[in-house]
């Protein structure tokens, strides 16, 4: 291994991604994952962890590291800056914390949306900035408004190579929390396979004037009035949830934007479905390609500024 060769590696609050990748032509060459999240770690356990896991990638410490994602929060590995909007991918090359104990090892920072007016906008991201410029380098040329459905979702906006605004919602974690613990989602603790036809009442639902905390208790409602099957109440929540975040962005978007769309095999095709509805045009970047090309772009803007 050699400086031909480096390192990315997306580490979550729940899980942990890495790849190695040609350095020359940005490919893909092994990826590994684990379960192991940072809230699984302790501080003093991160370089060990990390370093069995790119065991034989790495002969000599000319391979860089790079790592994105919660690793770098508080609770992480080490606690690298959120830069304040509007952030630049140069901005994030030039502000790479050193990880501790771990030679040629760093980590992304994060970015934080503070309005001077303490009742505005407050927001925070760590990891999803590096896959908005993977796909920025990735998309067409329209795309200026990029989503990342998940835990958290976020939708934000470039201009141009600058990363101007974007918002946080609390869409998968809140999935999980209404499906497990309230009583409209009592039905739906067990495993059951995806509805289209509740997903899409779902979408219909969350986007009405009554607003998402009434929808989400028509689970409830429709489950005892409607026929509405208790293996279809997950997916009548989930649409709900997607309906809900994607009619509050479609609201604020402009006329004719087309979004780019980050994300997994799962999620990607929900919110497909959840945006051609709302007649929204998209396209669509794996999050795992828009991690490594946010890396890629990443070193590159490293090189320019040496």
């Amino acid at each position: 291994m050699s400086e031909a060769r480096y390192i990315v590696v997306d580490w979550g609050t729940s899980n942990f991604r890495a790849f190695l990748v040609d350095a020359e032509s940005g490919a893909c060459l092994e990826e590994r994952r684990a379960d192991a999240g940072i809230k699984a770690l302790s501080q003093s356990e991160f370089p060990h962890y990390l370093a069995r896991q790119v065991a034989g990638w790495r002969e000599s410490e000319a391979t860089p590291i790079y790592l994105s994602g919660m690793v770098g929060a508080k609770r992480g590995w080490a606690e690298a800056p959120q830069l304040s909007l509007p952030v630049t991918l140069d901005e994030l090359a030039r502000h790479c914390l050193p990880a501790p104990g771990l030679d040629n090892a760093f980590i992304v920072p994060g970015v934080k949306w503070l309005e001077a007016d303490g009742d505005g906008v407050v927001d925070v991201m760590r990891g999803e900035e590096v896959q908005l410029f993977g796909a920025r380098a990735l998309s067409s040329a329209e795309a200026r408004w990029f989503c990342v459905p998940g835990t958290h979702s976020k939708w934000a906006e470039l201009e141009g190579d600058t990363l101007v605004r974007f918002s946080t919602f609390m869409t998968g974690e809140l999935y999980h929390a209404v499906r497990y613990h309230t009583l409209p989602g009592e039905p739906a603790r067990d495993d059951a396979t995806f509805d289209e036809s509740a997903f899409d009442q779902g979408l219909a639902r969350g986007g009405a004037e009554e607003g998402v905390l009434h929808a989400l208790f028509e689970a409830r409602s429709r489950h005892l009035y409607t026929g509405l099957a208790a293996e279809q109440v997950g997916s009548f929540l989930s649409g709900v949830l997607i309906g809900s975040e994607v009619a509050t962005m479609r609201a604020r978007l402009p006329h004719g934007t087309t979004v780019c769309l980050i994300g997994s095999s799962q999620l990607t095709p929900l919110y497909e479905r959840a945006l051609t509805r709302a007649d929204l045009r998209f396209e669509s970047v794996a999050s795992d390609d828009a991690t490594r090309a946010g890396i890629k772009a990443l070193i590159a803007s490293s090189a320019r500024r040496d």
